[in-house]
């Protein structure tokens, strides 16, 4: 027996606050409620964003990401698909004895991402931190602590690998080569020919 297929909207509540400009390319497809965007914003589709959070003005909130309360977004960030925030750093389903806990029983951590800071897809940023001005965190990273103004973050957990002013247009390292980041894993023995880089 087939069922009837039956779109259901997910909500825009009616106690957030959109900016002029902000675009929300399939509103059926997300979850706003009490968050504040700023002008300009851009949306993707399956995107959550709880109450008490704000995001600045010209970013882009890629596909799948989720950004809890107590999440700050400056202006001008880049979040990749499938990024998420947390907002407690000892997460219980429940109390002491037993019982489900409620928004009295913990205290949300904040989290702020500077102005045009950028975070690659499936990075999971963890509460209390600070991502820096024009920082980058790498796809997949797993941000414990904060990362300074201009760092560039990967692994897990994420740890500085490079500055981005030395790859910006302009720099004579963006300039003549690509950007090479560090290789991980086993390294060869010295005198090998291998490249140890």
């Amino acid at each position: 027996m087939s069922v009837p297929y039956r779109r259901v909207q997910m909500p825009i509540a009616s106690d957030v606050t959109l900016g002029q400009n902000v675009r929300i390319f399939q509103p059926e497809l997300v979850n706003l409620c009490g968050c504040s965007i700023a002008d300009e914003t851009r949306i993707g589709a399956f995107v959550e964003i709880q109450k008490n959070a704000s995001v600045g003005a010209r970013c882009k909130i890629s596909s799948h990401t989720f950004i809890c309360e107590g999440v700050i977004i400056e202006d001008e960030v880049f979040i990749g698909h499938g990024v998420m925030f947390t907002n407690d750093i000892y997460p219980r389903a429940v109390k002491e004895d037993g019982t489900l806990q409620s928004e009295a029983d913990w205290t949300v951590v904040k989290t702020l991402v500077k102005r045009r800071a950028a975070i690659g897809s499936n990075a999971s940023v963890m509460a209390g931190v600070t991502i820096g001005e024009s920082a980058l965190v790498g796809a997949g990273a797993v941000v414990t602590r904060d990362v300074a103004d201009y760092s560039i973050v990967a692994g897990v957990p994420a740890r500085v690998i490079g500055d981005v002013r030395e790859h910006r247009e302009g720099h004579p390292v963006a300039n003549n080569t690509p950007a090479r980041l560090p290789r991980r894993g086993p390294r060869s023995a010295p005198g090998s020919g291998q490249d140890c880089a």
